[in-house]
């Protein structure tokens, strides 16, 4: 019955990802499917692992003998995803070290890190309560007003607590990355991402001029060689200035139907009880 259950959790893992096709509907509803996607099938997997791991090596379950080869395996599984986090999360504590060490300076009221660089750059780095680190380039890249509301951007970053969250789809996207459509869909994620601070910032500010100060950035920067700036790539930029120039864009109610629909990783749970 192990073994039926980890070929039934990896089945459902590959058709969901094989099932999902980039879409061009509304924010909300991409953000949605986008999201489902990509955390359905790791989910599935870890619970199934799980599962496994608290039922035994031994016994019987509707008439199934267990064995010790797919409690191995599922073994496996969980030590690699354990593995894999604390990798993802030695190197962040690193990164955020290097952050410490940079001068901390105050832009237009907002403390930031100053970093320096020949290349415009701005980024959130940190866990739950991150550190905003600044390029001394792009400081001469960008007037007052244009500097503004890219500070705004990423306060919208910190609002979200993307740092956070991102750290855990990280780690998710390690250990998937087997699986059919996991780069597609984390690119998707970045840039819905992306989406999201551009729109609250554009509420808080003005829409037109955060579009101005995204293409200012990147006709200052060498994308070609600097790969951390790809949320401003290509028709990932033309996304965003359109999506800011587009004024009739209106808010979405917050659905919760990804959360109801990955509720069914919870079903190899429920089986526990059943083993004896």
């Amino acid at each position: 019955m192990h073994l039926m259950l980890l070929l039934v959790a990896l089945s459902l893992a590959i058709a969901v990802r094989w099932a999902w096709r980039a879409r061009t509907e509304s924010w909300n509803t991409r953000w949605q499917t986008t999201l489902g996607a990509f955390l359905f099938p790791p989910l599935l997997l870890i619970t199934s692992a799980i599962a496994i791991l608290c039922m035994g090596p031994r016994g019987q379950m509707m008439r199934w003998h267990e064995g010790w080869g797919s409690y191995g395996i599922a073994i496996g599984f969980l030590m690699v995803a354990v593995f894999l986090f604390a990798q993802l999360a030695w190197q962040a504590r690193k990164s955020f070290q290097q952050v410490k060490q940079m001068p901390e300076e105050t832009v237009l009221e907002i403390p930031v890190r100053l970093l320096e660089h020949s290349t415009p750059y701005i980024a959130q780095i940190g866990f739950w309560n991150p550190e905003l680190v600044v390029s001394d380039s792009l400081l001469e890249t960008l007037d007052e007003s244009h500097l503004q509301v890219t500070l705004t951007h990423e306060q919208a970053h910190r609002h979200y607590r993307d740092t956070f969250w991102f750290f855990w789809l990280g780690g998710l996207r390690r250990l998937t990355a087997w699986l059919p459509n996991t780069e597609a869909l984390w690119q998707e994620l970045i840039l819905l991402r992306e989406l999201r601070a551009d729109r609250w910032a554009a509420r808080q500010t003005d829409g037109l001029l955060l579009a101005e100060a995204l293409f200012s950035i990147v006709s200052a920067s060498q994308m070609q060689t600097e790969p951390w700036i790809a949320a401003l790539s290509g028709t990932r930029l033309d996304e965003r200035i359109d999506a800011l120039l587009d004024e009739a864009e209106s808010e979405e109610p917050q659905s919760y139907f990804v959360w109801m629909g990955l509720s069914i990783v919870l079903l190899p749970l429920f089986m526990i009880p059943f083993h004896f």
